[in-house]
Formats: structure tokens, sequence, C-alpha cells
């Protein structure tokens, strides 16, 4: 999976983010990366989504979680069962 690198990264406050969110879209867009602050701390990351995977690439990723599934889960380890919560978490 390609993501596109950001050219460069804006820094902006929940409030700002909200009043001028087609703003920052379009910034986005454009490979600008945003990240919004709530009081000074950082909550969220704003960026362009990565483009479907087609072709080979695809076929690979399909491969791998194919292979991944047949191997199974390592919950052996865990040196007793699992609890529904457990096998449930993402």
């Amino acid at each position: 999976m390609t993501a596109r690198k950001a050219k460069r990264t804006l820094t902006i406050g929940a409030r700002e983010a909200n009043q001028r969110f087609s703003h920052f879209l379009r910034e986005v867009e454009q490979g600008t990366e945003v990240v919004i602050t709530k009081n000074g701390r950082e909550v969220a990351r704003l960026t362009a989504a990565a483009a479907p995977l087609t072709g080979k690439d695809r076929q690979k990723a399909i491969a791998k979680m194919v292979a991944m599934m047949r191997k199974g889960l390592g919950v052996s380890k865990l040196g007793r069962r699992p609890t529904r919560d457990e096998m449930h978490e993402r």
C-alpha cells in the first residue's frame, strides 16, 4: 500500500478545524497533513486517503492475509483459553 508523502504539516486548534473544515480538506487533497489539537494536545491527524490497491499489490496483500489466517492466532502463548473479550478485541 503506498501512501502519499505529506508536503508540509499544519497544526491547528479544534475550533479552527471546525470553522474552516472545507479549507483544510482542500489542503489535505494537495498533500498537506493537518494536525488538530485541543488544549495544546494533539488529538487527530487529517491526511490524504491512500489509493486502493490494484492488480499485483492487491493479490500480494490477499495472499499475505490468507497465509496469516492459515497460520492462526497466537493464542496458545496465553497459557489459557482466551476470554470472549480478548477474542473480539480490535
